[in-house]
């Protein structure tokens, strides 16, 4: 596809920007803004990839990877700011996450160490484990708040902040998995998953495909039950201070010593 080509297709941003001017959603600047962004941001990427494909240099590699980590635990950040010190244990959980499903997949000689299978696979693992940890934060600041006075009944029975959490944490955790869990059930009944779809638009054979997809799916299920986990676990202590009383108020985190 040519840029000329790839150009007949802003028709469909304009369609998105006409529809909200006509409804009055007040959205069309952030359409532009997106599509925009998606280009630059894009296009920027495709070039520094196929610099990193052609030198097939060890450092590089883990570079973009870093690089996929950092911003994927910057954007997870943004959904428990009231949270001290989660940013750090975002970043762990994702890196974890990455390490491990990387680490099964090169030890099993199921992918070559190659930048277009590595940096590919990262992204789409640390990416999907990133709306799961979203989803987490997301809910566990909503669950304490919502049930603040049970949490802090059993702290007052002489239970610790794990006994306290913990039925709240289960249905955090569960609640970060369901996106991709539905997901994954539905594949292939609700929709074609993009690397399926662009292989068989690329020429490949779509039983290949499919296996390809399999793959990528099992992999993201594995990063995104880690990374919720471990985040889940990491993050709740942040919400008791160190006399084991709750000090996470919804919007507002005070009293930690």
């Amino acid at each position: 596809m040519s840029f000329a080509t790839l150009s007949f297709t802003l028709v469909f941003v304009a369609i998105s920007v006409g529809l909200s001017i006509w409804l009055r959603l007040g959205v069309q600047r952030d359409v532009v803004i997106a599509a925009v962004r998606a280009t630059i941001q894009l296009v920027i990427v495709g070039y520094i990839l196929k610099f990193v494909f052609q030198a097939h240099n060890v450092l590089f590699i883990l570079a973009m990877i870093a690089l996929i980590v950092c911003v994927a635990t910057w954007n997870a950040r943004s959904r428990a700011r009231h949270i001290s010190g989660i940013g750090w244990r975002i970043g762990l959980s994702l890196l974890v996450t990455e390490v491990v499903t990387q680490a099964l997949l090169l030890g099993l000689h199921i992918i070559p160490f190659q930048p277009r299978y590595v940096i590919s696979l990262s992204g789409m693992i640390v990416g999907n484990a990133m709306v799961a940890s979203g989803v987490l934060l997301n809910r566990l600041q909503g669950e304490v708040a919502n049930k603040q006075s049970e949490i802090e009944t059993v702290l007052a029975l002489g239970g610790s902040p794990r006994q306290a959490i913990y039925p709240h944490l289960k249905q955090v955790i569960r609640a970060g998995l369901i996106p991709t869990i539905d997901s994954t059930k539905t594949t292939g009944l609700v929709q074609l998953p993009g690397t399926m779809s662009g292989l068989i638009i690329a020429g490949a054979s779509p039983v290949q495909a499919v296996r390809y997809q399999l793959m990528i799916l099992f992999c993201i299920l594995a990063g995104s039950a880690i990374a919720s986990i471990l985040l889940g676990f990491l993050a709740y202590p942040r919400l008791f201070n160190h006399y084991e009383q709750l000090v996470y108020e919804e919007g507002v985190q005070s009293g930690r010593r």
